[in-house]
């Protein structure tokens, strides 16, 4: 271990816990308008933010707008809840193929629980964690909050931690997590760091360009955001990028919906600007160069999360791709991704399986890779 890191990052939790407020608000108490100053950031309980008119509901409040994204990222089969905040008089900016421009105050807020029945949520939920990521004017930093067994409140968990669930599974078998991972404030750079500072991952617009069912109706969420003051500058949703959703075989090709599942689960880090960038791996939805994400490309490093196999992706052999091998993996060091998984995507893996066995690929006499029709 890292002693300086350690002694650091517990110096930060000490720091942050004694400017915290004593106590959470009552219960029952009427909820007023948001309350967020930066200077009190982060406060102890969730409820003193009053992001939530109902938060056991996940219930927004006022001026707090419910999102989704086409592919969701996933999460040990985590049921998730997204809002956006701004201030007053605030939008974030348009930008066609990254994470929008937000302005200083906005906050992302994401809710994880587990549906005590996955295939009917009239059953309820249980909350495990609410993660903010609040846009400073020094930057975007991550906190995580540990929902009550009564799921009325969540209390700041600086340091992370471990939940064990179950839920009933679409088979009507009981599933269950054993240590479900709360990430600490240093963990939440695993995953949202990109050019070295800390980004949001999905409000981008292939992410959000799809309708969602609000209170009102069905909107298209770009032209929601917009309606809302939160957007400024987005094209007419036909012309603005659009991922499927992989879950959906009719919802795109299956190249389309493989790639949309790695863009979304992986590419956070495999880019050319991400945590994983010396692995040279690119699986960003846009990289045309098949070579690039994969496709007959040796690993750089060749230790236990290769398996043994030769290349990325071996085009018709998911069995020989290390790819395949480390998505089916739940192996510290050989598992992807390496946080926070606790078990495999039994879907997500079966449609990189399918994607590959279906795949042909040829090197050319230039030494790039050609995908066959």
């Amino acid at each position: 271990m890292n002693l300086g890191k350690f002694n650091g990052f517990a110096c930060l939790a000490l720091g942050l816990l004694a400017g915290l407020n004593a106590a959470p608000a009552a219960a029952g108490d009427n909820v007023a308008a948001v309350s967020f100053d930066l200077e009190s950031v982060p406060e102890r309980y969730l409820s003193a933010y009053n992001f939530f008119a109902d938060g056991k509901n996940q219930v927004p409040n006022d001026g707090v707008l419910p999102y989704t994204l086409n592919t969701p990222l996933y999460t040990d089969y985590a049921n998730k809840h997204r809002f956006v905040w701004m201030p007053d008089g605030t939008a974030a900016t348009y930008d066609p193929a990254e994470a929008f421009d937000f302005p200083v105050g906005a906050v992302l807020i994401k809710t994880f629980g587990y549906l005590h029945d996955i295939r009917d949520p009239e059953k309820g939920e249980r909350l495990i964690e609410t993660r903010l990521l609040i846009n400073k004017p020094e930057g975007w930093v991550g906190f995580s909050y540990k929902w009550n067994d009564e799921g009325t409140d969540a209390k700041l968990a600086v340091a992370g931690g471990r939940v064990d669930v179950s839920w009933i599974h679409y088979d009507g078998n009981t599933r269950e997590v054993k240590g479900y991972i709360i990430p600490n404030m240093n963990e939440c750079k695993q995953c949202h760091e990109k050019g070295g500072v800390m980004k949001p991952i999905g409000p981008q617009a292939r992410h959000l360009n799809r309708a969602f069912d609000y209170e009102g109706g069905a909107w298209n969420q770009l032209l929601k955001w917009q309606e809302t003051g939160y957007l400024e500058g987005a094209p007419d949703p036909e012309t603005a990028p659009r991922m499927p959703d992989a879950s959906d075989p009719t919802s795109a090709s299956l190249n389309a919906r493989a790639r949309a599942y790695l863009d979304i689960n992986c590419a956070h880090c495999h880019n050319p600007e991400g945590p994983a960038h010396m692995s040279g791996l690119d699986l960003s939805f846009s990289q045309e160069d098949a070579g690039k994400y994969g496709v007959f490309k040796a690993p750089i490093a060749a230790g236990r999360g290769s398996g043994g196999h030769r290349f990325g992706i071996e085009p018709k052999h998911p069995e020989k791709s290390i790819l395949q091998h480390r998505m089916e993996s739940v192996e510290g060091g050989v598992m992807m991704p390496p946080l926070p998984k606790r078990m495999v995507h039994d879907e997500g893996v079966a449609l990189i399986r399918e994607w590959i066995a279906a795949m042909d690929a040829r090197v050319t006499e230039d030494n790039r890779v050609e995908i066959l029709e």
